[in-house]
């Protein structure tokens, strides 16, 4: 997966690595600011309800 994305990349190699990282930190920014935030309510054992069980 990751040489996938590796080889899509465009530019020479220190343009590719920095392009690299940056979406690797961006995928656990996303997730950590939009997807967990929006799956959360649909979580019913993080609700803190005793009577959830």
């Amino acid at each position: 997966m990751y040489a996938w994305l590796f080889r899509r990349l465009p530019g020479p190699l220190p343009v590719r690595v920095l392009l690299a990282l940056a979406v690797l930190a961006a995928v656990p920014v996303g997730l950590f600011g939009w997807g967990f935030p929006a799956v959360a309510p649909h979580l019913t054992w993080l609700t803190g309800d005793p009577s959830l069980g």
